[in-house]
């Protein structure tokens, strides 16, 4: 649990609006590089489980009524944060599509040419 540390709102905002602005950044650096960006996905989900496992867990409510404001605050805040996986499955069916628009396309350029 906290122990009653309060942590400064305005700063904690400050910190976590510099840090979407830098994975923002970063994103933006990488457009069109797949590899990159999974890289960068990656990371995130390892600060994640990071922060989750370490700092996170040992800060759990350890009674009743704190337990119950922290459930209140994840109910009234959005929920539990959570990265998701891309599902093979979608990826799958990304690729599906585009050789679908793929063979449209050759298709289509097939009955523009005279024979």
């Amino acid at each position: 649990m906290n122990n009653g540390i309060s942590v400064d709102s305005d700063k904690l905002s400050f910190k976590l609006q510099a840090i979407a602005t830098a994975v923002h950044d970063a994103s933006n650096i990488c457009q069109g590089d797949t590899i990159a960006l999974l890289a960068l996905l990656r990371q995130l989900e390892q600060l994640h489980r990071e922060i989750r496992d370490g700092a996170f867990q040992e800060s759990l409510p350890d009674n009743r009524q704190a337990l119950y404001s922290l459930l209140k605050d994840i109910e009234s805040e959005g929920g539990w944060p959570y990265i998701e996986r891309m599902r093979l499955q979608a990826l799958k069916a990304n690729m599906q599509q585009e050789v679908y628009k793929e063979n449209e396309e050759l298709l289509e350029s097939d009955r523009n040419v005279d024979w």
